[in-house]
């Protein structure tokens, strides 16, 4: 390894995003003094920081280990349509829109895709309409022997965690759906053992549960014991004055499972759960599950409408990074049965939830939310983990009919109709090194061959993408050119470095370069993944963009004139360069939608993004940057961005119609917890033109008649 070529890609690397040492060194979570240190040779970043680096530089670890600068040359030499001098002018300068209503541009539907990984809190705490925490026991017990997020109850009891919960079918262990399980995990299957030796009440709880009022919630609860035994399950406020409670009779032998329903009169935020016996016997706990019995399999409505409302037209699931750990047939098993994962990638995946997630969504569940939402679904495989034959089966689940074997079998799950899922992804960042298996170009396409191979033998015309770390002319070479012949699109992920705007005096300077950087950086890495890819017939997935760590804070006003200002990047780039789909990362808790216990609403990425998606499937009448104006049953819906900093901006409309509506998005400042707020647009008709003056930092949506 030689550092100073390191050094020389690094500040190479770090000047074409407009980044200080300062910055970068903020978003790697190290001092400026340590990236001065690597540009000079000095020292070499440790192998967790060059995986971060790779995904901001785009580029694979051994560029970055190499100093292989052909591959920021291949991006620098195709710029995009505006250089990063004239960004300020052009946010600045008044613009004058002509509509041309003979243009044959439209807006592919499939621009508006997002992903659904089960990260963070996009699952649990977010669209899973689960209210406990740890309801499957995972990791190590307190020092107690009680599960994390519970409490004991009773001074004499006995609590730790017990063998594996399994769920008994003629011997068979069924929390897994096969044996010889290929991903080595550990604390997955835990059971809660509670053993009471003198007389006297002892059992378990959760508190600060939040609870709507007047609902019905279905409680679930999987349990055995050495011999009959009565069981109370009470649901009650902080003080325990109960709401409601059943008793329960849980029988000797194997694990069984109870549901009893459970009605609250008042919204609680802070209500408890307790689960209690009084015999002086163990009771054994395998799995806790409550929720409204009004949910959609196992999702919170507000949640789905909000996802809805952001017109979302593909949804990539299960990841990202988390189809690496997942598994498609221990989907099969009903969901308490199902063994929650521990992340391969630890706290970054699964932080809220100590590293592991609960498998509350299985494929049914997902197909169905794409139906709901009116989406397109669009998974990923794991390659790494499951055989190509494995691969062939989840397709033939999803597509196969009565005369396939698994198509038989999801039918025999209550699924007559075939799903017919066309976009299937071949793995996630394969080339990066926080991915596990083939990562390099030749390896990998050797291996997604087969996968690919046996997919298409049982559905024809799937639309196939293949992954890497693009853009990276090896990979097109070893990799896309490679799979060509069956492999129609090439995913390529982006995040933009966000401005952390702590100091006041260079606020405006920050916010410029982030949301000039959507025109520029964003628009540079499609042009110079299409210069590599060049005129072969494959398309570009830009199936994960956002800024940077979204979700790892609160969102702002810069954030949602960022996403507006991607959009419209992408509907002047996409035709031209070839991006077939492009899947903002991700919907929820992680930049569009926000959660709390009792509502969901859109942050301002997820509001700049609902406004944006008004013009899915339109015809282009106007198109420039800043502006995009389409029609489509007999309405004219023209967007206006205006992207200064603290500049108000005049959009004059040409040969415009008969205005319905006219409204702008706008706020007092741009830093993060900043939020849109929606207001009537004056608008000055003069003739045939409309006049309007745009506050600084704002979107507006102007509705007109086409005839």
């Amino acid at each position: 390894m030689d550092m100073k070529k390191t050094g020389d890609f690094i500040h190479a690397a770090r000047k074409k995003l407009n980044m200080s040492q300062r910055e970068l060194g903020e978003y790697l979570r190290v001092t400026d003094k340590a990236v001065s240190k690597w540009e000079r040779g000095y020292a070499c970043p440790d192998i967790e920081i060059l995986k971060d680096m790779s995904l901001l530089f785009g580029c694979s670890i051994s560029d970055i280990i190499d100093g292989s600068t052909s591959v920021l040359m291949a991006q620098c030499a195709s710029m995009s349509d505006i250089p990063v001098s004239d960004v300020e002018e052009i946010m600045h300068s008044d613009v004058s829109v002509t509509f041309d209503f003979d243009s044959v541009q439209y807006i592919s539907p499939l621009l508006f895709g997002d992903n659904l990984e089960h990260t963070r809190a996009c699952i649990n705490g977010g669209l899973s309409a689960e209210l406990l925490r740890n309801r499957k026991f995972i990791g190590h017990s307190d020092r107690y022997g009680c599960a994390h997020e519970w409490y004991p109850i009773g001074e004499n009891a006995f609590f730790h965690f017990g063998t594996e919960f399994e769920f008994l079918s003629h011997g068979t262990s069924y929390t897994r759906h096969i044996d010889g399980y290929k991903m080595s995990r550990s604390h997955e299957r835990n059971a809660q053992y509670i053993t009471n030796y003198r007389p006297g009440t002892v059992g378990f709880g959760q508190k600060d549960i939040y609870l709507r009022g007047d609902t019905d919630h279905t409680l679930e609860i999987a349990m055995r014991a050495t011999r009959e035994m009565e069981v109370t399950v009470m649901l009650a406020d902080r003080d325990r004055n109960v709401y409601d409670s059943k008793t329960l009779t849980v029988h000797a032998g194997d694990y069984e499972e109870h549901s009893v329903i459970l009605h609250t009169a008042c919204e609680d935020h802070e209500a408890r759960l307790e689960i209690t016996f009084s015999d002086s016997e163990t009771l054994m706990i395998g799995a806790v599950s409550l929720m409204p019995t009004d949910n959609f399999h196992g999702m919170r409505w507000d949640v789905i409408d909000r996802m809805k409302e952001l017109g979302i037209r593909v949804l990539r699931w299960p990841g990202g990074n988390f189809a690496g750990e997942y598994y498609w047939k221990d989907g099969l098993l009903p969901r308490n049965m199902r063994s929650p994962l521990q992340s391969y990638l630890g706290i970054e995946t699964q932080p809220h939830t100590t590293g592991y997630d609960y498998h509350e969504i299985n494929t049914d569940d997902f197909v169905a939310l794409c139906r709901e939402i009116g989406a397109e679904p669009f998974i990923t495989l794991n390659p790494t983990w499951c055989t190509p034959e494995e691969s062939a089966q989840w397709v033939e689940y999803c597509n196969g009919d009565e005369n396939t074997a698994y198509g038989k079998l999801r039918i025999e799950r209550g699924y007559e109709k075939p799903y017919n899922v066309q976009f299937w992804s071949l793995g996630n960042e394969a080339g990066y090194g926080h991915m596990e298996g083939a990562n390099t170009a030749e390896t990998y396409a050797k291996v997604v061959r087969e996968h690919a191979l046996q997919m298409l033998r049982v559905t024809p015309d799937l639309t196939l993408c293949s992954s890497g770390p693009y853009p990276n002319q090896e990979w097109v070479d070893g990799s896309a050119k490679a799979l060509s012949d069956i492999v129609s699109m090439v995913s390529l992920h982006r995040y933009t470095p966000y401005p952390c705007y702590m100091d006041a005096s260079v606020r405006e300077q920050e916010y410029s370069a982030f949301v000039g950087a959507a025109h520029t950086a964003n628009a540079d890495c499609i042009h110079a993944m299409r210069q590599q890819l060049g005129a072969m017939n494959v398309k570009i997935s830009f199936d994960e963009w956002n800024a940077w760590y979204a979700w790892y804070r609160p969102g702002s006003v810069s954030e949602g004139i960022f996403a507006a200002a991607f959009l419209n990047m992408l509907f002047r780039n996409a035709d031209e360069y070839g991006v077939g789909m492009a899947c903002h990362f991700e919907s929820v808790n992680e930049g569009s939608i926000k959660v709390y216990p009792e509502k969901a609403v859109l942050a301002p990425t997820g509001t700049a993004i609902s406004l944006m998606s008004q013009h899915a499937g339109g015809m282009v009448c106007a198109l420039c940057q800043d502006v995009v104006a389409t029609h489509k049953d007999g309405i004219l819906t023209c967007t206006l961005i205006n992207r200064s900093y603290g500049q108000k901006k005049t959009f004059t409309l040409n040969n415009s119609r008969e205005m319905i509506s006219a409204e702008v998005y706008t706020s007092e400042d741009v830093v993060p917890t900043s939020m849109f707020r929606k207001e009537e647009l004056a608008a000055a008709v003069d003739g045939e033109c409309t006049k309007v003056v745009l506050p600084a930092h704002s979107i507006a949506v102007l509705k007109m008649k086409m005839d």
